[in-house]
C-alpha cells in the first residue's frame, strides 16, 4: 500500500527516504543539528535535492561535520574544498562553514549545547503546520545568529532549517507523518 506523504516528497527515492526518516524528526544531537545548518547554508539557491545528491561528499570532504574540525580548517583545506567536485565549491559559502563552526562553538559554551539555544526559541515546543517561507520565528533567530556573526543564516534558510531539525512540523494534512 503506498503511504500518502507530503507533496514534495518524490518521486526521487532519495527525497521519498529523507522525508520518511528525517525531515520534521525532533533533532537533539549537536552534531546532527550542526550538519543540517551547513546543508541548509549551502543550499541557498539551489534545490534541496541537489544539496541530497551531494550529502555523502559533504560528509567526507566536512569530516562527517564534526564542528571542532570545520572550525579549525586551514587555508590548505579551503583549497581542498575549492576543488572538490562532489560537494558546491561556493567559496563564500565554504568560508561560511568553517566561520559558522566557529560561532556554533561560541553558541555550544554559551548554552551548553546548541540544542538548547536552538529549542529555547520555542521553550522545546514544536510548532505545528504554517506552511510558510519564513515566519517571524526564522526571522528572529536569523537576526540572533547573524548578531553573533553566522553567514547564509537569513529567514528563509533558517525557516528550512528548523523543518529539517523538527522544530517546525509542516507535514501536510494527508502525510502519515502529520
Amino acid at each position: 500500500m503506498n503511504k500518502k506523504r507530503c507533496s514534495w516528497a518524490g518521486p526521487e527515492e532519495i527525497y521519498i527516504r529523507y522525508h520518511d526518516e528525517e525531515w520534521g524528526n525532533p533533532t537533539h544531537d549537536d552534531r546532527e543539528l550542526f550538519e543540517m545548518l551547513i546543508l541548509e547554508s549551502f543550499q541557498a539557491g539551489l534545490s534541496w535535492i541537489t544539496i541530497l545528491k551531494k550529502r555523502e561528499n559533504f560528509k567526507k570532504a566536512f569530516d562527517d561535520f564534526d564542528v571542532e574540525k570545520v572550525a579549525s580548517y586551514d587555508d590548505a583545506k579551503v583549497e581542498e574544498l575549492r576543488l572538490n567536485e562532489g560537494i558546491i565549491r561556493h567559496k563564500g559559502k565554504i568560508a561560511s562553514a568553517i566561520n559558522n563552526a566557529q560561532v556554533f562553538i561560541e553558541i555550544q559554551e554559551e548554552f551548553g549545547s546548541f540544542d538548547k539555544y536552538i529549542w529555547g526559541f520555542t521553550d522545546g515546543e514544536i510548532i505545528k503546520a504554517e506552511y510558510l517561507t519564513e515566519s517571524e520565528l526564522s526571522k528572529e533567530i536569523s537576526k540572533d545568529l547573524k548578531k553573533r556573526g553566522m553567514k547564509f543564516v537569513g529567514p528563509t534558510i533558517i525557516y528550512s532549517y528548523l523543518e529539517s531539525i523538527g522544530v517546525i512540523d509542516n507535514h501536510q494534512e494527508d502525510c502519515f507523518k502529520y
